[in-house]
């Protein structure tokens, strides 16, 4: 499977990889001249040669545009803060499992130490996704929001379909949800899905309140309580099977392309 890296833009059938991720490829990989790689710019893929490995740059010849269909849904994942460690672990397989944008939540259980630091963790949230996005071969990155309330995120959440997530006796099976959200797409339209998910201890009855004020149904994905990391990956890989997300095929398998297998 090919490697794909993030490029500022495509310009005159080339591009330059900078960065730590110029680094990675040239002193970590050791990528040589001639090797084959994909590239992104958050709109098109390409697959491009490498022409030249420098110590901070890495220039290529793009060979060829490959296929980059919409997706199905696009999902904004509302996120309550938690302890860092368990945090990005869960936008890293948010990012994976097609999260496209993520707003971390200063909820009222979450730690209030935890909210305060969360601005000096940004620069390396942005590093986590833009790692896992290329790692899951990804067509962009996902946008990270800046902390914000519950109330204020409910509010602004911009789709059709709004889950929020519950422990509470009565909530509706997430199941029961996706199923007509998804049948009602079946034309090919893509679907806006905001999914928020809570700290420990949950959300708060004022939280409640105003995610159902905003048109979020309140939904479970089961009889346990997970945890909020746990919940992060069961709720979105529901999303994605429910609404049939599936790999595109490999317009270049079989066509001779000369690949290094060690590394491209």
């Amino acid at each position: 499977m090919r490697r794909r890296f993030f490029v500022g833009r495509f310009e005159g059938g080339a591009a330059v990889l900078r960065g730590e991720a110029a680094h990675h490829l040239g002193r970590v990989l050791r990528a040589e001249q001639g090797q084959l790689y994909e590239l992104s710019d958050g709109e098109s893929v390409w697959l491009a040669r490498t022409q030249g490995v420098g110590r901070d740059a890495i220039e290529f010849a793009l060979i060829e545009r490959l296929p980059a269909l919409p997706a199905p849904l696009r999902i904004t994942l509302l996120l309550a803060i938690v302890k860092f460690d368990r945090f990005e672990w869960a936008i890293e397989k948010a990012t994976e499992l097609g999260a496209d944008e993520i707003v971390p939540l200063a909820a009222e259980r979450s730690e209030k130490g935890l909210v305060a630091a969360s601005m000096k963790r940004a620069a390396r949230w942005e590093k986590i996704l833009m790692e896992s996005a290329q790692q899951s071969r990804r067509l962009r990155v996902p946008v990270l929001h800046d902390a914000a309330r519950p109330r204020d995120s409910f509010r602004a959440a911009d789709a059709q379909v709004r889950f929020l997530l519950s422990e509470r006796a009565g909530a509706k099976p997430m199941r029961d949800l996706l199923e007509p959200a998804a049948a009602a797409v079946r034309d090919g339209e893509p679907v806006n899905l905001a999914i928020a998910i809570g700290p420990e201890g949950g959300w708060t009855d004022a939280e409640f309140a105003a995610g159902l004020g905003c048109g979020f149904a309140e939904t479970a994905l089961g009889a346990n309580i997970l945890r909020t990391e746990t919940a992060v990956c069961a709720a979105l890989a529901a999303a994605q099977y429910a609404f049939g997300a599936v790999r595109q095929p490999d317009k270049l398998a079989g066509s001779g392309a000369e690949v290094n297998e060690g590394t491209a």
